[in-house]
């Protein structure tokens, strides 16, 4: 299927997330049922499960992936649409998820779900939207599939608006070697992603583990959020991290306000990593 352009996808974008899926699968075989499940959580925390119609309803998982998430969330619902732009990635989401029968598979743009209006139950979308070209205009296309009161729970990286200054010079630091990794041929990108995860990700998250155990402070430190996680896991986000061409960033504020513009209320956010978490209610 050809996804032009005007349809709020760039191509290299989703071909990039369709290798890397195909890389970093998430199959059982690679992530633990314990890690998946621990990691589920910290992202599904602030979900209103309680919301939900008897027998979980229907929703839909918008930059699905290799279906990690729906992996989680299949077995709690009654139906769940898995949709993505790359139909790569939705080959591996369906190999995942081969032993769900709940599940329908779409590949599709975010500005082309092929649902009607207010027919969905809950929607979310876990570090997808940061990378497309609108991502206002996104969430506003995700709304008008939601029923009145359906929660949406989005995940978008961080503008670091709670951190201090030397931790966003840090991140100034990591984002121009990005913006000249993200540029590399495929080969030299994996290369370089897995020697990022190995000499940074790895050594920091394990000092922070470190930290935790004897009782110092460690939530401060850069990466500390992956202490308790695999080194598939770190390899996995070092890939998407750096090897992603367009990455946009935002604060708690500017989230709420895309929000609350496309119809949403009674939003809340995660207070705890990863950031920004949040949940709203469709309303109008």
């Amino acid at each position: 299927m050809d996804i032009s352009a005007d349809k709020n996808v760039d191509h290299r974008v989703a071909s990039d997330f369709g290798k890397e899926w195909s890389v970093f699968h998430q199959g059982e075989e690679s992530l633990s049922r314990k890690q998946r499940e621990i990691i589920f959580e910290n992202y599904f925390r602030i979900f209103p499960w309680h919301l939900l119609p008897a027998g979980g309803g229907v929703g839909i998982d918008i930059g699905c992936g290799s279906g990690r998430w729906s992996m989680s969330v299949a077995p709690r619902v009654a139906h769940l649409h898995l949709l993505d732009a790359s139909a790569e990635a939705v080959a591996v989401a369906r190999e995942n998820l081969k032993s769900a029968p709940n599940v329908t598979f779409h590949v599709n743009s975010v500005a082309e779900i092929p649902l009607p209006a207010r027919s969905l139950d809950f929607a979310f979308s876990l570090g997808v939207l940061h990378h497309v070209p609108d991502t206002q205009q996104a969430i506003r296309a995700i709304a008008d599939k939601l029923k009145l009161g359906a929660p949406f729970l989005i995940y978008l990286y961080y503008a670091f608006d709670n951190r201090p200054p030397w931790y966003r010079a840090l991140w100034a630091l990591s984002d121009a070697i990005r913006v000249m990794v993200s540029r590399l041929p495929y080969p030299a990108r994996k290369v370089f992603s897995e020697i990022i995860a190995a000499l940074f990700y790895w050594p920091l998250a394990r000092l922070a583990a470190l930290f935790a155990r004897i009782g110092l402070p460690h939530r401060w430190m850069p990466l500390a959020w992956y202490g308790d996680k695999s080194f598939y896991v770190m390899r996995t986000d070092a890939y998407d991290r750096f090897c992603t061409r367009l990455e946009k960033r935002f604060s708690k504020e500017q989230i709420a306000r895309m929000l609350v513009d496309a119809g949403f209320s009674s939003i809340s956010f995660s207070d705890t990593a990863p950031y920004w978490c949040a949940v709203g209610l469709k309303s109008a």
